[in-house]
């Protein structure tokens, strides 16, 4: 039986052309392509790292059962590792039984609201607390152990993928994805004689978990979970952990986690 694909795509006319091409020569090979609704084998995402994240976003009912593949016209190409130029080198890697994958982890974020309700999402890249303006105050546990009160203008905790976004600007390290840990960096802290904290990244083990307290009555915040941000919420906690849940990417021709981080960052070498 053929694999099934479901297309995603941006709006820019570059990937609509090239989704035209695409969906001519998978459905001459016998393709069968599907919608939404049904069970696909493989997400193509045809744009930049934007969309294959708004596609991670929108399916991740298939995250036990699809592999992603990007297909890059966009700007930046850290999770796509085809080029519209190798289409058919990769319809002829789709028209064969469905084959080995690569996992990274992904973040869970727990909130928990002043009524009691709870609301769990998932994350590829990192979760941020940030505040609307002025200074934003939280307490950090680390599992349940109070670890320090966090002033200053946010908190970021990502993924090892999601290190080399935000993470990595504010001063994080870059964390391998075969290591199942999380990572969280802030964002101007204040440090002085009366208020401490380490003021510099931390790296959680996959069985711990970071727990934030936000003081609501010091200032606003608001929470982003990668591209999508929730805006006066009535969050009392947030919890981010390792989620059990993995994304998972077809492994042929998917790059070493160190050539992509080269190539995005330093370039030709010499």
């Amino acid at each position: 039986m053929k694999n099934k694909l479901l297309i995603y795509t941006n709006n820019s006319s570059r990937s609509r052309l090239v989704k035209e091409e695409f969906l001519r020569k998978a459905q001459a090979k016998g393709l069968h392509i599907v919608d939404d609704q049904d069970s696909p084998d493989y997400i193509v995402t045809i744009g930049g790292d934007g969309t294959l994240l708004q596609a991670f976003h929108q399916f991740q009912a298939y995250l036990s059962q699809a592999q992603f593949v990007g297909i890059h016209t966009g700007h930046l190409g850290f999770y796509t590792d085809w080029q519209p130029q190798q289409m058919d080198e990769l319809i002829q890697f789709l028209s064969q039984p469905k084959g080995q994958s690569i996992t990274y982890p992904l973040l869970q974020v727990t909130l928990r609201y002043k009524d009691g309700k709870k609301e769990s999402l998932l994350a590829l890249n990192e979760f941020t607390l940030r505040s609307n303006k002025g200074t934003i105050v939280s307490e950090v546990f680390i599992k349940d152990y109070f670890f320090e009160t966090f002033r200053g203008d946010g908190l970021c905790v990502a993924t090892p993928t999601g290190s080399t976004g935000l993470s990595k600007s504010l001063g994080g390290a870059v964390i391998h994805p075969r290591l199942d840990a999380l990572q969280m960096t802030e964002m101007a802290s204040i440090n002085n004689r009366v208020y401490r904290t380490l003021s510099g990244p931390i790296i959680i083990a996959k069985d711990e978990w970071i727990k934030l307290i936000p003081i609501a009555d010091k200032t606003a915040f608001s929470l982003s979970v990668d591209h999508l941000h929730y805006e006066d919420k009535a969050v009392q906690a947030i919890r981010v952990q390792i989620a059990q849940e993995r994304i998972a990417f077809a492994s042929f021709k998917h790059l070493h986690f160190w050539n992509r981080v080269e190539g995005s960052f330093i370039g030709r070498k010499y």
